[in-house]
Protein backbone atom coordinates (compact mmCIF):
# COMPACT_ATOMS: atom_id res chain seq x y z
CA UNK A 1 0.00 0.00 0.00
CA UNK A 2 1.21 3.23 -0.82
CA UNK A 3 1.61 5.31 2.08
CA UNK A 4 -0.10 8.64 0.94
CA UNK A 5 -2.97 6.99 1.01
CA UNK A 6 -2.88 5.31 4.08
CA UNK A 7 -5.29 6.65 6.63
CA UNK A 8 -4.62 7.76 10.45
CA UNK A 9 -6.48 4.68 10.95
CA UNK A 10 -4.37 2.45 8.74
CA UNK A 11 -1.28 3.96 9.85
CA UNK A 12 -1.72 3.45 13.33
CA UNK A 13 -2.70 -0.06 12.90
CA UNK A 14 0.15 -0.73 10.43
CA UNK A 15 2.61 0.55 13.08
CA UNK A 16 0.92 -1.07 16.17
CA UNK A 17 4.05 -3.36 16.10
CA UNK A 18 6.32 -0.50 16.50
CA UNK A 19 4.25 1.33 19.15
CA UNK A 20 3.98 -2.26 21.15
CA UNK A 21 7.86 -2.06 21.09
CA UNK A 22 8.37 1.23 22.35
CA UNK A 23 6.38 0.66 25.18
CA UNK A 24 7.92 -2.28 26.20
CA UNK A 25 11.47 -0.89 25.54
CA UNK A 26 10.10 2.07 28.21
CA UNK A 27 9.15 -0.12 30.50
CA UNK A 28 12.40 -2.28 30.08
CA UNK A 29 14.54 0.94 30.43
CA UNK A 30 12.67 2.34 33.52
CA UNK A 31 12.74 -1.19 35.51
CA UNK A 32 16.77 -1.35 34.77
CA UNK A 33 17.39 2.35 35.99
CA UNK A 34 15.35 1.27 39.10
CA UNK A 35 17.62 -1.52 39.50
CA UNK A 36 20.58 0.64 39.51
CA UNK A 37 18.98 3.13 42.20
CA UNK A 38 17.95 0.35 44.98
CA UNK A 39 21.61 -0.96 44.46
CA UNK A 40 22.59 2.18 46.00
CA UNK A 41 24.29 3.56 42.87
CA UNK A 42 23.26 6.83 40.58
CA UNK A 43 20.98 6.13 38.13
CA UNK A 44 22.17 6.46 34.62
CA UNK A 45 19.01 7.06 33.02
CA UNK A 46 17.78 10.80 33.24
CA UNK A 47 14.80 10.20 31.53
CA UNK A 48 13.92 8.78 27.88
CA UNK A 49 12.35 10.05 24.88
CA UNK A 50 10.24 7.73 21.87
CA UNK A 51 8.39 8.28 18.75
CA UNK A 52 7.37 6.72 15.92
CA UNK A 53 8.41 8.13 12.55
CA UNK A 54 5.54 10.12 10.24
CA UNK A 55 4.05 9.38 6.93
CA UNK A 56 6.03 12.35 5.75
CA UNK A 57 9.04 11.45 6.85
CA UNK A 58 9.20 7.65 6.09
CA UNK A 59 8.02 9.15 1.93
CA UNK A 60 11.08 11.48 2.15
CA UNK A 61 13.31 8.95 3.57
CA UNK A 62 12.40 6.29 0.88
CA UNK A 63 12.24 8.44 -2.36
CA UNK A 64 15.92 10.09 -1.05
CA UNK A 65 17.08 6.23 -1.43
CA UNK A 66 15.04 5.58 -4.84
CA UNK A 67 12.88 3.44 -3.26
CA UNK A 68 8.37 3.46 -3.79
CA UNK A 69 6.62 4.81 -0.96
CA UNK A 70 5.15 1.91 0.09
CA UNK A 71 4.44 0.19 3.65
CA UNK A 72 6.09 -2.59 2.63
CA UNK A 73 9.51 -0.85 1.27
CA UNK A 74 9.24 1.28 5.16
CA UNK A 75 9.40 -1.97 6.76
CA UNK A 76 12.13 -3.47 4.77
CA UNK A 77 14.42 -0.34 4.44
CA UNK A 78 13.58 2.34 6.75
CA UNK A 79 15.25 1.31 10.37
CA UNK A 80 13.94 3.89 12.06
CA UNK A 81 10.65 3.83 11.96
CA UNK A 82 10.50 3.51 15.73
CA UNK A 83 13.20 5.69 17.72
CA UNK A 84 13.98 5.60 21.71
CA UNK A 85 16.47 8.11 22.90
CA UNK A 86 18.17 6.92 26.52
CA UNK A 87 19.78 10.75 28.29
CA UNK A 88 22.34 10.31 30.74
CA UNK A 89 24.24 11.98 32.84
CA UNK A 90 27.54 11.00 31.77
CA UNK A 91 29.74 9.47 28.96
CA UNK A 92 30.81 6.76 30.90
CA UNK A 93 26.57 5.67 31.74
CA UNK A 94 25.92 5.57 27.89
CA UNK A 95 28.10 2.44 27.61
CA UNK A 96 26.80 1.33 30.44
CA UNK A 97 23.40 0.89 29.26
CA UNK A 98 24.65 -0.48 26.05
CA UNK A 99 26.65 -3.17 27.61
CA UNK A 100 23.29 -4.05 29.90
CA UNK A 101 20.99 -3.69 26.18
CA UNK A 102 23.72 -6.24 24.62
CA UNK A 103 23.21 -8.14 27.59
CA UNK A 104 19.61 -8.90 26.77
CA UNK A 105 18.93 -12.40 25.48
CA UNK A 106 15.71 -11.27 23.39
CA UNK A 107 17.13 -8.52 22.36
CA UNK A 108 19.37 -8.48 18.77
CA UNK A 109 21.76 -6.22 17.86
CA UNK A 110 22.07 -5.61 14.35
CA UNK A 111 24.63 -2.80 14.79
CA UNK A 112 26.26 0.00 16.44
CA UNK A 113 27.60 3.32 15.22
CA UNK A 114 29.44 5.04 17.88
CA UNK A 115 29.28 8.84 17.18
CA UNK A 116 31.30 9.13 20.45
CA UNK A 117 34.41 7.78 19.56
CA UNK A 118 34.31 8.47 16.07
CA UNK A 119 31.86 12.29 16.03
CA UNK A 120 30.29 13.08 12.45
CA UNK A 121 32.28 16.25 11.08
CA UNK A 122 29.39 18.38 12.09
CA UNK A 123 30.47 17.26 15.95
CA UNK A 124 27.60 15.16 16.54
CA UNK A 125 28.11 13.05 19.36
CA UNK A 126 25.71 10.01 20.23
CA UNK A 127 26.13 6.36 20.59
CA UNK A 128 23.33 4.35 18.06
CA UNK A 129 21.93 0.76 18.36
CA UNK A 130 19.56 -0.69 15.85
CA UNK A 131 18.18 -3.86 17.50
CA UNK A 132 15.63 -6.02 16.79
CA UNK A 133 12.55 -6.72 19.61
CA UNK A 134 9.80 -9.19 20.36
CA UNK A 135 6.64 -8.16 20.18
CA UNK A 136 4.10 -10.56 21.64
CA UNK A 137 0.72 -10.96 19.71
CA UNK A 138 -2.66 -13.03 20.69
CA UNK A 139 -1.60 -15.78 17.42
CA UNK A 140 2.07 -14.68 17.17
CA UNK A 141 5.30 -12.92 17.53
CA UNK A 142 6.47 -10.60 15.42
CA UNK A 143 10.92 -8.93 15.66
CA UNK A 144 10.41 -5.35 15.25
CA UNK A 145 13.29 -3.23 14.28
CA UNK A 146 14.25 -0.23 16.86
CA UNK A 147 16.54 2.66 16.39
CA UNK A 148 18.01 2.82 19.94
CA UNK A 149 20.53 6.63 20.48
CA UNK A 150 22.20 6.83 23.78
CA UNK A 151 23.45 10.25 24.97
CA UNK A 152 24.58 12.52 27.63
CA UNK A 153 22.19 15.85 28.71
CA UNK A 154 24.97 18.29 26.99
CA UNK A 155 25.48 15.69 23.75
CA UNK A 156 21.19 16.17 23.42
CA UNK A 157 21.43 19.78 24.14
CA UNK A 158 23.76 20.45 21.24
CA UNK A 159 21.80 18.08 18.96
CA UNK A 160 18.76 19.68 19.57
CA UNK A 161 19.78 23.05 18.65
CA UNK A 162 21.68 21.09 15.29
CA UNK A 163 18.40 19.95 14.13
CA UNK A 164 17.04 23.02 14.70
CA UNK A 165 19.46 24.67 12.57
CA UNK A 166 19.27 21.85 9.51
CA UNK A 167 15.28 22.57 9.44
CA UNK A 168 15.53 26.34 9.24
CA UNK A 169 18.70 26.10 6.45
CA UNK A 170 17.13 23.14 4.26
CA UNK A 171 20.03 23.08 2.25
CA UNK A 172 23.05 24.13 3.73
CA UNK A 173 23.60 25.60 7.64
CA UNK A 174 26.03 28.75 6.80
CA UNK A 175 29.84 28.27 6.87
CA UNK A 176 30.35 30.50 9.89
CA UNK A 177 26.94 29.20 11.92
CA UNK A 178 28.86 25.50 10.83
CA UNK A 179 31.87 26.34 12.52
CA UNK A 180 30.19 28.04 15.56
CA UNK A 181 27.81 24.80 16.09
CA UNK A 182 31.55 22.61 15.86
CA UNK A 183 32.90 24.61 18.75
CA UNK A 184 30.16 24.11 20.66
CA UNK A 185 30.53 20.60 19.97
CA UNK A 186 33.99 20.20 20.92
CA UNK A 187 33.20 22.27 23.77
CA UNK A 188 30.13 19.78 24.49
CA UNK A 189 32.89 17.27 24.77
CA UNK A 190 35.08 18.68 27.16
CA UNK A 191 32.62 19.47 29.59
CA UNK A 192 30.94 15.97 29.46
CA UNK A 193 35.02 14.50 29.70
CA UNK A 194 35.55 17.12 32.75
CA UNK A 195 31.82 16.17 34.45
CA UNK A 196 32.23 12.23 34.38
CA UNK A 197 36.09 12.38 35.78
CA UNK A 198 34.37 14.93 38.97
CA UNK A 199 31.90 12.62 39.36
CA UNK A 200 34.29 9.37 39.40
CA UNK A 201 36.51 11.46 41.99
CA UNK A 202 32.91 11.93 44.24
CA UNK A 203 31.99 8.28 43.67
CA UNK A 204 35.63 7.22 45.00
Amino acid sequence: MKIESMTAEEYRNATLNYASALKNLNVMFETINDEFISRAMSNPIEHIKSRLKTTQSIIEKLKKRGWEPTWENAVKYVDDIAGIRIICSFTTDIYRIATVIEAQKHIRVLMVKDYITNPKTSGYRSYHMLIEVPVYLSARVERVKVEVQIRTIAMDFWASLEHKMRYKYKTQIPMELSEELNDCANIVSFLDERMTRLNEEIEK
